[in-house]
């Protein structure tokens, strides 16, 4: 990865994970907390790619499992947020713009549902039964509902930041071609005059004015006589 995509994902990661622990989970909501964290990483996964993804899912997921008050197996959310990343890095539009708000919007429900699931998957393998006692159903139900509510305010955000970071000289140098383009469309719609003949255009203006000036001399020549 870049030196800046790893000085922006890493700055954005820590900010997420201290709002989560000190805000967002001191709310005390039903069901599952707000996965501010999972939010970050499917915005950079959704700039990055699918290799991108990955590797800020592992640090992102990592960092959580180290961080208190943690209270699980070390790299057990890392394996999750790695794989969920990847995932969600599959999905990066081609162009890198996003046409419309349904695909994040999906990418973000099935973000939160896996997420749980292999959390819960993960730890059943390791001995641990807490969503078994919390209840599966509105763990999933729960993280999908309130992780849709906040990705508006905060996926968009993080991608526009990815993308103002990336800096890439020939993603402006394409859109200036494409801005040429246009205006070079919305010029020949305009005139009927197509760009590449102007010459040839004016040439045969100046053509026909030429032979107006002729005619319009003969004719004042047969008036005099």
């Amino acid at each position: 990865m870049r030196v800046n995509r790893i000085l922006l994902s890493s700055a954005l990661i820590v900010v997420a994970l201290v709002l989560q622990v000190s805000v967002l989970a001191r709310l005390h909501l039903p069901g599952a907390v707000p996965d501010l964290l999972l939010l970050t990483v499917l915005g950079l996964a959704l700039v990055y790619g699918h290799v991108g993804g990955a590797l800020v899912g592992f640090g992102a997921g990592l960092l959580a499992d180290l961080a208190p008050p943690a209270d699980h197996a070390a790299g057990r959310y890392a394996l999750v947020l790695c794989v969920i990343g990847y995932l969600a890095g599959l999905a990066k539009p081609e162009n890198g713009r996003l046409k419309s708000a349904t695909g994040p919007m999906v990418v973000v429900v099935a973000a939160a549902l896996g997420t749980t699931l292999l959390y819960a998957g993960v730890g059943a393998l390791v001995g641990d039964t807490t969503a078994r006692h919390v209840g599966l159903p509105s763990l999933l139900f729960t993280a999908a509902l309130y992780d849709l509510l906040l990705a508006p305010f905060v996926v968009p955000g993080i991608m526009a930041l990815a993308r103002r970071a990336e800096n890439d000289p020939l993603a402006e140098t394409s859109s200036a071609a494409k801005s040429a383009d246009i205006s070079s469309g919305w010029l020949s719609s305009g005139t009927g005059l197509k760009i590449g003949g102007q010459r040839g255009g004016l040439g045969s203006l100046k053509t026909k004015a030429r032979a107006r000036t002729a005619r319009v001399g003969r004719i004042k020549g047969v008036k005099r006589l």
